[in-house]
């Protein structure tokens, strides 16, 4: 594996994977169970001091081992092979082809506004930008970051042209009913959607064998990036609060696009339907490269996935990897379809098994540190063991928060994970055959 990405390469690909299409959909429920102005910024200046120290925890780990299997090789070596299969199993099948089908369905949604292709429409226009994403990514690292900083240039450029427009242009808020707030603050639940909009950090962890200098970069660009995507989630929700105020936000079934039709009129539809599209592309292409990255250390480790580990150093791409996990992504977007629920049925299958990984990964810091005391660590985590031990209790919160939320969608996901169980088994059969 060849060291090709820089500080600017990895910040662009997690800004881009983090700042989705949720700064466009959640910032009317915060304002909904938050209830007043202050309430409103704070939370989200707690998400971005919780997607921090939750960044602190991946810089030590991906500092001190960095490995392109990023959270399965953690795991590895604090669990051993069985919880690290299970993870990358979860990852191939649930997480992030999941996630991936998730942001090709809203992809989908808002192209169909101005593109319609008929009752399928979503569904096409999702296969499809997994289908190209895929292809490209498939064809070399080079082609996949250069596209990545297109699309995280687009989507930032974006962000900024709203809020220019919103607060310097927009016309003023007419007269409405009083802002009314929640009997008392819905906080827990206002955090799921603020932690929501901050997630996929720590994709980086994927691509830390690739970067430069990666005991140094990492660091960097966690920080750097958790710092812009804080400073444009402000200033995106300080335009919706200007131009709609608290009730106006909180009352918003689109509230992007509520701001975009007082700057441009009804013209702005097709602008913000553009713009949430150029978003999910680039939040998906994002993922595409770090969850192939996961598979490709699955085939490393187990003969009986083997054809996944095949790295082509012409296209510094694992190729196969890519390949499996847009086959699956696209049966994904067939059972969405099928489900008649799209983004809403992707959303119930990922977020369990996602937030019990988070927790197990962050866990594995704590047992490392105790397991391998010796190690090099160019960063370590400031406040340890309190810092770690902080962001587990978030990720609990947040895994009993998800199960509470998405009800028998979250069984769904759940039943996928324990089908990883017999190929455990079968694998290490497979394994000791070899041996």
């Amino acid at each position: 594996m060849k060291k090709t990405l820089t500080v600017v390469d990895a910040a662009s690909l997690i800004i881009g994977i983090v700042i989705g299409v949720g700064i466009f959909k959640t910032p009317s429920l915060v304002a909904l169970h938050t209830g007043n102005t202050f309430l409103f910024f704070a939370v989200w200046i707690a998400g971005g001091a919780i997607s921090l120290i939750g960044a602190l925890c991946y810089a030590e780990l991906a500092t001190a081992y960095p490995h392109p299997g990023g959270d399965y090789h953690y795991l590895t070596l604090a669990f051993g092979k069985k919880p690290a299969f299970l993870f990358a199993w979860a990852r191939m099948t649930v997480m992030q082809t999941g996630s991936i089908a998730m942001l090709a369905f809203i992809l989908g949604d808002y192209l169909s506004q101005v593109a319609p292709l008929g009752a399928h429409s979503s569904s096409i226009y999702a296969a499809a930008s997994i289908a190209v994403l895929t292809f490209i990514n498939a064809a070399g690292i080079k082609e996949g970051r250069a596209a990545q900083k297109l699309l995280t240039l687009a989507i930032v450029t974006g962000i900024i042209f709203i809020a220019a427009g919103g607060l310097f242009f927009a016309s003023p808020l007419p007269p409405g009913a009083p802002p009314s707030s929640p009997a008392r603050p819905l906080l827990g639940l206002t955090m799921v959607f603020v932690l929501l909009t901050y997630g996929g950090w720590n994709e980086a962890a994927y691509i830390s064998a690739e970067l430069r200098e990666p005991r140094k970069n990492m660091v960097h660009s966690l920080i750097w990036s958790i710092l812009i995507i804080t400073l444009l989630y402000l200033l995106i929700n300080l335009t919706y609060w200007k131009v709609l105020g608290m009730h106006g936000t909180a009352s918003s079934n689109a509230v992007a696009y509520d701001v975009m039709a007082r700057i441009t009129g009804s013209g702005g539809a097709a602008l913000i339907s553009l713009i949430v599209a150029v978003s999910a592309l680039s939040s998906m292409n994002g993922v595409i490269i770090t969850g192939s990255r996961t598979n490709y250390a699955l085939g490393k480790e187990f003969a009986l996935f083997r054809f996944l580990g095949w790295w082509y150093q012409d296209a510094a791409t694992p190729v196969h990897a890519l390949v499996v996990q847009g086959i699956i992504s696209l049966l994904l977007v067939l059972f969405g379809t099928l489900t008649m629920r799209g983004f809403v049925t992707m959303v119930e299958f990922t977020a369990p098994v996602f937030w019990f990984f988070f927790f197990l990964t962050t866990q594995s810091l704590i047992v490392l540190r105790l397991k391998d005391p010796k190690a090099a660590r160019p960063f370590r985590v400031p406040l340890y063991p309190a810092t770690p031990i902080l962001f587990c209790c978030v990720c609990l919160f947040m895994l009993i928060s998800s199960i509470q939320y998405t009800g028998i969608g979250a069984l769904a996901g759940m039943a996928v994970l324990c089908g990883g169980l017999p190929f455990l088994l079968i694998s290490k059969y497979h394994n000791a055959q070899e041996r």
